[in-house]
């Protein structure tokens, strides 16, 4: 990572949670064509078109419906009919009702979009609304994985995943290598019918609960993916890295895990040549596609991610005010 790079990196992340930044970005004429390259649209029918195209390729999906830092108990509960919703149109794909815990469809929640930071019962409101999720999602063959988001909420989350896996035992959830408690969530969570979704972390972190160097990022994911290959239960490898790609085949090997014990995870519009590559060499190959109006702090965490897409945001912008 350049040193350009690890100063951009934080500024974009802090922009990520500026409402004043987000009135700026929103209103540029050419913020939808990049936003279109990581979101599958705003509207149900938008996420559902590409799932099915996806799905036509041999890939697998988890559909995720952006929101996040829910504050207001009535849009919680929104969101929760939002899912159900979205859960009873998947239900009607071929590839729903699949047996077993590893599903071809899953979608993934945010803890902090089902009310967790409401004052007083947050976290039990949270728990209650991602047990309808998921009562829903059993009933129609789907799977679901409760997502990672600040380190702030790890405990919380995970708390709540415990919880969930007593009546759901096939729900997963999400841990962060750049975060320094996570090898040790990962000897906890890599245990039979654990589904880890492994990723290298995407929020903006203090150093003393985070790695800062893109170096030992990428060493503790390491660490982290030889625990859960070496464990019982299924690894989720999300990362668009070629070393760490190439870290997860090698572990892979040697550990014995054959193509359906692990699955890769990319992002929708990213490396889409490479997801296909893996999937028509018969790797489970599922794709995380996001939708819905709330696309602002996703958009500059993927923006933070690779400096490039803002240099091509950066462009468009500055062509489209001079036309």
């Amino acid at each position: 990572m350049s040193g350009f790079t690890r100063l951009l990196r934080p500024a974009l992340l802090a922009a990520a949670a500026s409402p004043r930044v987000e009135r700026t970005v929103t209103s540029l004429r050419a913020t939808r064509a990049l936003v279109d390259r990581f979101v599958a649209g705003t509207t149900e029918a938008d996420a559902l078109g590409t799932v099915e195209a996806l799905l036509a390729s041999g890939r697998w999906i988890t559909v995720d419906h952006l929101g996040e830092h829910t504050t207001d108990l009535a849009r919680a509960r929104d969101t929760v009919a939002h899912y159900r919703r979205l859960l009873a149109a998947l239900a009607e794909l071929p590839a729903a009702g699949a047996p077993g815990t590893v599903r071809p469809l899953e979608v993934s929640v945010k803890l902090s979009a089902l009310g967790q930071a409401l004052p007083g019962d947050g976290a039990a409101i949270a728990l209650d609304h991602a047990r309808e999720i998921c009562t829903a999602a059993s009933a129609a063959g789907i799977g679901v994985t409760v997502d990672a988001e600040d380190h702030t909420t790890t405990d919380a989350t995970l708390a709540v995943v415990r919880e969930l896996r007593a009546d759901f035992p096939g729900v997963g959830t999400v841990l962060q290598a750049y975060l320094r408690r996570t090898e040790g969530d990962c000897r906890e969570f890599a245990g039979p019918g654990s589904r880890i979704r492994l990723c290298k972390g995407a929020y903006r972190e203090p150093a003393s609960v985070a790695f800062q160097r893109a170096a030992e990022v990428d060493d503790s994911y390491r660490r982290c993916l030889r625990i859960l290959m070496s464990g019982r239960g299924y690894p989720m490898v999300a990362s668009h890295d070629p070393a760490m790609l190439a870290e997860a085949d090698r572990l892979a090997a040697e550990t014995g895990r054959g193509p359906d014990d692990f699955e890769y995870q990319m992002l929708y519009g990213i490396r889409d040549a490479e997801q296909r590559r893996l999937a028509d060499a018969g790797h489970r190959m599922r794709v995380y596609v996001p939708y819905g109006d709330q696309w602002y702090g996703y958009f500059m965490r993927r923006l933070a991610e690779r400096p490039a897409n803002l240099a091509f945001f950066l462009r468009a912008a500055a062509s489209r005010d001079r036309a």
